[in-house]
């Protein structure tokens, strides 16, 4: 008999989904057959919660479509709720914020100080230039992060497409390397990315368009080279995640006719043993409105959970079911389990 609440899952889709065709064309559930496979939760040992839409950066690659000029912002009480929901499970270690720039909400520092009470690890997706940017709407300013992300502990992982201004800045605009370096630098002078002080920094690459990433673990060595080399920035361990064929880079492939091409070069490289470890098996997410999803990826897309017929949220949260759902997949997928894998975390195999 079959887990959980499959007759009360749907698929919710809007004008950001993939459209049908692409669905028929580049169908994973097909390839999940094909392989004996059927990915089912695990666990849920992390709380993925974006907190806002608003970026002061609209990178290329950008799945969550995040820019200067979004508004959407999770409320207190959907904060409080989400920091309610940590408190009463204990499986739930990881507290995983991101945006946008999460930073940019104004509840964020409240809701990273209560969860660090609780004894939760608790992680930050910190796009390093919002320190010298500040709040593109109010103007506040920033710089106290690498001070404040110490103080209590976080996790800071930050994306840095390369490690040459010129593949940084045509990913995410001009100035964007730059501005890098030096937050780098200011986490580096509080502690971070040094090993004796517990202080973790981590770094994202994704690639400069429609390629899969390189192996981890020699882009790592290389990242730890030559930023030492260069500007004498250290940190801990570089996550190498595929551009995701949704929003933004997809259409921008869409424009270059460059869609279908990547979309096969995803499923050829299906790898099985990296599809055991996608993140949705452990992970759930939350939108800034509540909403509940399988992952950040399934959320852009709006693909939202269901029970008794409407979207789950925070505030109907039951971690049995989530536990025991069926996780919606879709053609996007291919992205994160061609080749060596590819979750918020880096490789999967």
């Amino acid at each position: 008999m079959e887990r959980g609440m499959p007759e009360a899952q749907t698929l919710r889709q809007d004008n950001n989904t993939s459209d049908s065709s692409d669905e028929t064309r580049y169908d994973f559930y097909v390839t999940l057959r094909e392989h004996g496979q059927e990915l089912r939760p695990v666990t849920i040992e992390s709380l993925q919660v974006n907190v806002t839409k608003l970026c002061n950066q609209a990178c290329l690659h950008c799945h969550v479509d995040a820019s200067p000029r979004r508004t959407e912002q999770m409320d207190l009480e959907t904060v409080n709720r989400c920091l309610e929901i940590l408190s009463t499970h204990g499986q739930i270690r990881n507290l995983d914020i991101t945006g946008g720039a999460p930073e940019l909400n104004p509840h964020f520092e409240h809701l990273v100080k209560e969860a660090v009470k609780m004894g939760k690890h608790v992680m930050v997706r910190h796009n390093l230039t919002v320190t010298l940017d500040g709040n593109p709407v109010t103007g506040e300013s920033k710089s106290h992060l690498p001070e404040f992300y110490a103080e209590h502990g976080v996790e800071v992982i930050s994306s840095l497409p390369y490690y040459q201004e010129y593949f940084t800045d045509k990913q995410r605009g001009k100035g964007a390397f730059e501005k890098s370096i030096k937050s780098i630098m200011l986490l580096n002078s509080v502690g971070y990315g040094i090993d004796e002080t517990g202080l973790v920094l981590n770094f994202v690459y994704n690639p400069v368009g429609a390629f899969l990433p390189a192996a981890q673990k020699n882009l790592e060595a290389d990242f730890k080279r030559e930023l030492h080399k260069k500007y004498g920035i250290v940190f801990n361990n570089l996550y190498t995640i595929t551009n995701m064929p949704i929003n933004r880079f997809k259409q921008q492939l869409k424009r270059i006719g460059a869609y279908d091409e990547y979309m096969t070069k995803l499923v050829n490289a299906y790898n099985p043993a990296a599809a055991e470890g996608v993140m949705c098996r452990s992970l759930i997410s939350v939108g800034y409105d509540g909403s509940i999803y399988d992952c950040d990826f399934n959320q852009m897309l709006n693909l939202s959970l269901t029970g008794n017929g409407a979207p789950m949220t925070v505030f109907d949260f039951d971690y049995e079911k989530l536990v025991n759902r069926k996780i919606i997949f879709g053609s996007h997928c291919f992205g994160c389990t061609a080749g060596s894998g590819s979750s918020c975390g880096g490789e999967t195999a």
